[in-house]
């Protein structure tokens, strides 16, 4: 049986806690604890996960859209993510203390919708939970 990966980042981290505020109220989100980091889904798709790897624990790894990723790598807190950059995914290095929140919202809104079901962005959107 294979050994459990270390843990990354807590559940409990205000990192953790501040992702999960905004990524669980969408439609169907789910966090689970994948790898030693907590991910957040939409089904069995990641949308966001924090924890890139242990040297960069305090980040989120996302799936931004392609027209604006060019324009996130020329901000030095973003970087290509292991083993999810070459999918084309992005992560952020984050001070909690010091991050545009809503910033991080519009990441995470846009990688749920490039991620998520017809149904759940109906849902999404005649909600109005966009951001």
């Amino acid at each position: 049986m294979a050994e459990p990966h270390p843990e990354v980042i807590g559940p409990g981290h205000p990192l953790v806690q501040k992702v999960r505020e905004i990524a669980m109220p969408y439609p169907d989100a789910v966090e689970e604890t994948t790898w030693g980091r907590p991910t957040f889904r939409v089904g069995k798709k990641i949308f966001v996960f924090v924890g890139e790897t242990m040297v960069n624990p305090e980040s989120i790894v996302f799936k931004p859209v392609l027209e604006e990723k060019a324009a996130l790598q020329g901000d030095e807190r973003f970087f290509i993510p292991r083993y999810f950059g070459v999918h084309g995914w992005l992560a952020m290095h984050i001070d909690v203390d010091d991050t545009d929140w809503s910033q991080v919202a519009e990441l995470v809104d846009t990688s749920y919708r490039q991620l998520a079901l017809v149904r759940h962005l109906r849902t999404l959107d005649s909600e109005g939970l966009s951001r």
